[in-house]
């Protein structure tokens, strides 16, 4: 039986000539037969959708325990919220929409739970054996820590998905070989002595608009959640200008609107200028470099997919009210102290006696091993936990754990 790729839609005739080409990729690092019916790109996507990581995202936090209400964003939200926003970036500049999804699928993998009070209450535990790096433990995830296929480890994700994953934030090197950011995570490093992932160079466009759509969905969203958990009010919403136009464009138009109503079309107006905005200085760019190739976006030394100085000025504008009126209010800085001690606690704990990490796939072996490895298992351990089950652990083993209500 013949299959008619073109016919599947997989021709690729509206695709930019910058665009990644599936049918081009740098491949995968254990090779594999190609889909009769699924572009690689399409593949890399539906590997993702169907790892465990994935799924555990929906009980791990983004900014609010999941304990205070079901409407609030999860990493699980966050990441569709995400991806939907790269798929039509991607869309608009004619690049490969699968790849700047599957990117966006897969860029919190890494994440702990409590969101990055799990982040940082790790990092600080391990920074006697190298620290945690939530990017470096995506891909940790996706190329060793999943344990799905028979021949190999990981999910074996294409070379461009994984560049994505890593380099999605710019490139990690100069071409001097220093760290643009500080030193590179040593697992980034390793993985790149058998797949090199050209750390000097920028990411893909696909890759790029996933990066900004990231920017643009928790920038809307946690003003959504913030207003539904009242650490916000619309007043408070007059300090950022481009806030208080979105609002009075909204009450000109609607005059008498419920609060939620009134929410949903602020955030909706903030959505589509952002996205404009990146698709219309895209465009810009792309004028100015004339890419011909997915590499000529690799080696044109900028980022493409970016805001315009003014909207980037309102970007700061926005993270900087979320910081000081959210990330920073008294009653979350309580949450995250708590969430703090779960962690550190439960990194002691297995550290002192490893078996008592019971599903862990290597807990048989830690006892011989030296204490840094024992600590990167630990890490690894308490990395994939939800926030559900790093406080069932923590009651099991301790007799108080803290309240994250």
């Amino acid at each position: 039986m013949t299959i008619d790729r073109h016919a599947l839609g997989f021709g690729g005739g509206d695709r930019a000539i910058y665009a990644a080409n599936p049918w081009m990729t740098r491949g995968r690092l254990y090779p594999e037969t190609s889909s009769l019916t699924r572009s690689e790109f399409q593949r890399d996507r539906d590997r993702i959708v169907h790892t465990t990581a994935f799924r555990r995202l929906k009980h791990k936090t983004q900014v609010f325990i999941g304990a205070d209400g079901d409407h609030y964003r999860t990493r699980l939200t966050h990441t569709i919220e995400v991806a939907q926003i790269a798929r039509a970036l991607a869309r608009a500049l004619k690049l490969d929409e699968d790849l700047a999804e599957g990117v966006a699928l897969v860029h919190d993998f890494g994440h702990t739970p409590f969101g990055h009070t799990g982040e940082d209450a790790l990092h600080e535990v391990l920074l006697p054996f190298g620290g945690f790096d939530h990017n470096a433990q995506s891909l940790r995830i996706v190329t060793k820590l999943e344990r799905r296929y028979a021949e190999f480890d990981g999910i074996n994700l294409t070379w461009e998905t994984l560049e994505g994953l890593v380099k999605h934030n710019g490139p990690l090197l100069t071409f001097d070989g220093e760290g643009t950011r500080g030193p590179v995570p040593q697992p980034i490093l390793d993985y790149c002595q058998i797949h090199d992932l050209e750390l000097a160079s920028f990411a893909s466009l696909e890759a790029q608009v996933a990066a900004i759509a990231d920017d643009i969905a928790y920038n809307t969203h946690d003003i959504d959640d913030g207003l539904r958990a009242g650490y916000l009010t619309f007043e408070m919403l007059e300090e950022v200008p481009f806030l208080a136009g979105l609002m009075a464009e909204v009450r000109e138009r609607y005059p008498v609107l419920e609060p939620a109503r009134f929410t949903n079309e602020i955030m909706r107006r903030q959505i589509t200028r952002m996205v404009e905005d990146v698709i219309s200085v895209s465009q810009g760019r792309l004028q100015r470099v004339k890419p011909q190739s997915a590499d000529d976006v690799r080696n044109a030394g900028l980022v493409i997919a970016t805001f315009s100085d003014d909207m980037a000025t309102t970007d700061r504008q926005i993270k900087e009210m979320l910081f000081r009126r959210i990330y920073r209010h008294p009653e979350i800085m309580r949450i995250r102290a708590g969430a703090a001690q779960i962690v550190t606690d439960l990194f002691k704990a297995y550290m002192k006696d490893p078996q008592l990490m019971e599903s862990h796939y290597w807990v048989d072996h830690i006892a011989g091993l030296s204490e840094a490895a024992r600590a990167r298992h630990v890490g690894d351990y308490l990395a994939g936990m939800t926030d559900t089950f790093a406080i069932d652990a923590h009651n099991r083993l301790f007799d108080h754990t803290p309240d994250l209500r």
